[in-house]
């Protein structure tokens, strides 16, 4: 199938070895470098003068205050570290874990301090950033100066004196009288030469000590895996206590304006059968006849709503008869293929049902395709579900859209939704759940 390919327009005519020196990134990580030295030395003042006089003060009950107090200043010191990267790096780590103390009062906020580990992580940030601090400082600075001196010597080389006996200028000497000068057009050449040299390389030697600064903010200054992980639990617990409470709220809408007022209309148009049952006959029977009908709609909008909840299909048979009972009901032809080892989790198995459900249902309604197709398979540990349609596309997962709500399962459940849906199609969603829940 031919393929209209257009070349993707450059950005830069120059390659990165030679645009390096002249982007905004190295001039902000360079001042990074600049301002470590300064910040550095006033946090390992702070905390080397703070733990020592709590440490000195031990003997007598001063000592402890005085400790928390000094590892509070240095998370408020953190806070300034943080900042910074944020603004010169682009490096967004996100704030450690707060003191939580049990009770209010001085101890217990003193307890609390004491007993975080971020309090400590930033202690040992300020010991450890302050020799790196010094050394990056000046390799990068001494770098730069030399090599952006030599690069440009030809252009203020002139303002140093010529003597008779001393043609050039003179760049190394000795004690034994030995004196290397630039006193030739090819000297000068080179040493320029040299200049480029550095020039170029210094933009990639500041990016590697700022690797490593990266590492020290992002590993001692923020947030550990765990306290990401229960800031992401209590984000998925709300997104699930949420979720439950709109499927109570759309099973008890259902209820009531479903089955429970066709239930309500049977019954009174049972007591009026009931009561012309003697008197007409025939009017009896055309009304019960009419009950009939409605005890069956009933029947069928329960079934319905039972298998909103949880189909019976999928519990007995598994993914495979749920998707295909799913598919015969939508609005356009389904192909349904499911390669599964075995049968993921209960929960995962559900939450895959509804997410494919919920997707055929939007095929049906909003993408006025002609065909779709579901497949599910299971890689490594993740359970795949993609569900394509030849529709007008144009499906995305921005606020208020089903699709968000959507992701915002699975993403409670630590699955992924990715949508590929261009203008004028075709859609293809993509799901991704652990295979264990």
């Amino acid at each position: 199938m031919a393929t209209d390919y257009r070349p993707e327009p450059r950005d830069h005519f120059l390659p990165p070895a030679l645009r390096a020196p002249l982007e905004g990134r190295t001039w902000r990580e360079f001042g990074y470098l600049l301002l470590s030295l300064p910040m550095s030395i006033v946090f390992f003042t702070f905390a080397i003068a703070t733990v020592s006089l709590g440490a000195g003060l031990l003997i007598t009950f001063l000592g402890i205050p005085v400790l928390a107090a000094g590892l509070a200043g240095l998370r408020g010191l953190g806070a300034v570290e943080r900042a910074r990267a944020r603004g010169l790096l682009d490096l967004d780590v996100g704030d450690p874990a707060p003191v939580r103390a049990r009770t209010n009062g001085l101890m217990s906020w003193v307890g609390a301090v004491l007993k975080s580990g971020a309090s400590w992580r930033h202690l040992l940030y300020a010991v450890l950033h302050f020799p790196w601090a010094i050394f990056a400082f000046v390799v990068a600075t001494v770098f730069w100066v030399n090599g952006l001196a030599l690069l440009t010597y030809p252009l203020w080389g002139w303002v140093f004196p010529r003597y008779l006996d001393e043609p050039g200028i003179s760049i190394y000497g000795d004690s034994h009288g030995n004196q290397l000068y630039l006193d030739t057009p090819f000297e000068t050449g080179a040493i320029t030469v040299v200049g480029l040299v550095l020039v170029l390389a210094t933009p990639w030697l500041v990016r590697g000590l700022i690797a490593v600064d990266r590492v020290m903010v992002a590993g001692l200054l923020g947030p550990t895996r765990l306290d990401t992980r229960v800031v992401e639990l209590e984000s998925d617990r709300g997104v699930v206590v949420d979720t439950a409470a709109a499927d109570l709220r759309r099973i008890e809408r259902d209820l009531h304006d479903g089955a429970q007022a066709r239930l309500v209309a049977l019954a009174m148009d049972l007591g009026l059968a009931k009561e012309k049952l003697l008197e007409d006959p025939d009017a009896a029977a055309r009304m019960v006849d009419e009950a009939h009908g409605e005890v069956k709609v009933a029947l069928q909008e329960l079934r319905d709503l039972a298998r909103g909840i949880h189909p019976a299909v999928l519990t007995d048979r598994g993914l495979d008869a749920a998707l295909s009972s799913v598919a015969s009901r939508c609005t356009v032809p389904v192909s349904v293929e499911v390669e599964l080892p075995a049968r993921p989790a209960p929960a995962i198995e559900g939450i895959a049902y509804f997410t494919v459900s919920e997707l055929l249902q939007n095929v049906s309604k909003h993408a006025q395709a002609g065909r779709a197709t579901v497949d599910v398979w299971r890689s490594q540990d993740r359970l795949m579900l993609q569900v394509t349609d030849d529709g007008r596309g144009g499906a995305d997962t921005s606020a208020g859209s089903g699709l968000a709500g959507l992701a915002e399962r699975l993403d409670a459940v630590d699955g992924i939704l990715a949508v590929d849906s261009p203008a004028g199609g075709p859609t293809t969603v993509t799901a991704e759940l652990p295979w264990r829940g």
